[in-house]
């Protein structure tokens, strides 16, 4: 329709979208895998219907906006065990808000954190590219200009913001940084957390740090989250706002319960936006998130599963010159070529289902190498169990090096 805004029209196709138009039905005779969305596989743990049993009657009630004292605690004492934050560095009264699904809040978080102008235009909203689609949707939406910036091998699968030029740093109002990211799996250092703060202080804008697949690593070392940095580089949390959520950690994707934490002037710009807009966790699952963020046992336990997997793919495909074990995440990035085609490939041989890498980037992405970074990729999500995991591999590994390939 003519009458639609603008910023409608430029919100990026759903990826899921463009793959059910291009797979179509499924293969005769073939049993479909799915390897493309990252919705965790394994059991949920036994005390959400515990939880939820005890406390039915919450659901007639309205829960406070805010979240309860007992969740922002259980999130603030997360946050410390997690990244040895010193104690009392997160109040959990002033910086840390309960949000209704983390998609939500990246969503929101620009309508908080951007003005109507900067620099005296139409600010600008930086953003990773391949991006989760959250990220540009709240940049069009809070009428900010998207920047996609692209994600390279060159530059360890993470964007280079320094390296754009000063009238676009000078009109940021906000960043969107993954770590660990989708799909690459590449974990920010510290090295480059300091230049981002950098950066940030030059240019006044705010992080917008997506930590939600923190908990999900190959190795016996956690990844290093954004909060951790500024503490190692003796910063406070000024414009530097983290997002994390039970969907990954915990498997349970849909509770949608996740939160926000940081620059307590943020969190209250946020707080006082959403007690206006934002959707409300009911009260049972507000317990139920608050005995999640307490309790390591199933995140250990989910964290085997997807160990053994990327143990599996590495086994299956270690030795393609396309394959490349990500350092944190449940994703593989493979850079086989062609990404649309492989993936159309792939369906109609072995009936799996994976992302192109293209649908999850943008062909106006910006950097060394402009264009599409995921052109030549396919993501492919090791979120089913074990034996299904190998058995998708080792058909992957048949398909992409067999006659006609």
């Amino acid at each position: 329709m003519s009458d639609l805004p603008p910023r409608t029209a430029a919100l990026p196709p759903s990826p899921f979208v463009r793959l059910n138009a291009l797979l179509g039905a499924p293969p005769p005779g073939l049993v479909p895998v799915a390897l493309s969305v990252g919705e965790p596989q394994g059991p949920v743990p036994s005390f959400v219907a515990e939880i939820i049993a005890r406390e039915a009657a919450g659901f007639a009630k309205y829960p406070p906006i805010q979240g309860t004292d007992a969740l922002r605690g259980a999130i603030a004492a997360w946050l410390t065990r997690r990244y040895a934050l010193a104690p009392g560095a997160i109040d959990p009264e002033t910086m840390v808000l309960p949000l209704n699904g983390t998609r939500e809040g990246l969503f929101m978080a620009t309508f908080a954190v951007v003005p109507e102008r900067k620099a005296g235009g139409r600010p600008a909203v930086l953003l990773p590219n391949p991006f989760y689609s959250a990220y540009p949707a709240g940049a069009l939406a809070s009428g900010a200009e998207p920047v996609y910036v692209n994600a390279l091998k060159e530059t360890g699968f993470l964007p280079d913001f320094a390296a754009l030029d000063e009238a676009t740093l000078t009109r940021t109002a906000a960043i969107f940084i993954a770590s660990p990211s989708n799909p690459e799996g590449a974990v920010a250092d510290l090295a480059y957390w300091k230049g981002l703060f950098e950066l940030s202080d030059r240019h006044g804008f705010v992080i917008l740090a997506d930590e939600c697949y923190s908990e999900i690593y190959p190795g016996e070392t956690p990844p290093p989250g954004a909060l951790q940095a500024a503490q190692a580089l003796g910063r406070s949390f000024e414009r530097l706002l983290v997002f994390n959520s039970l969907s990954k950690r915990s498997g349970l994707a849909g509770l949608r319960s996740g939160f926000v934490a940081g620059d307590a002037r943020l969190i209250a710009a946020y707080r006082d936006l959403r007690s206006n807009a934002g959707p409300q966790l009911s009260g049972p699952l507000q317990s139920v998130s608050a005995h999640a963020w307490g309790d390591e046992a199933h995140v250990e336990a989910n964290r085997a599963v997807y160990r053994a997997n990327m143990k599996i793919a590495a086994e299956e495909l270690g030795n393609r010159t396309w394959f490349r074990l990500p350092e944190a995440g449940f994703f593989l990035w493979l850079e086989t070529g062609a990404g649309e085609e492989t993936a159309l490939r792939l369906w109609r041989r072995a009936a799996l289902r994976v992302v192109p890498g293209a649908y999850l980037a943008n062909a106006a992405g910006i950097g060394s190498r402009p264009g599409n970074p995921g052109t030549d990729f396919i993501r492919v999500a090791l979120v089913n169990g074990p034996e299904t995991t190998r058995a998708a591999l080792k058909s992957l590994a048949s398909v992409l090096t067999g006659p006609g390939t």
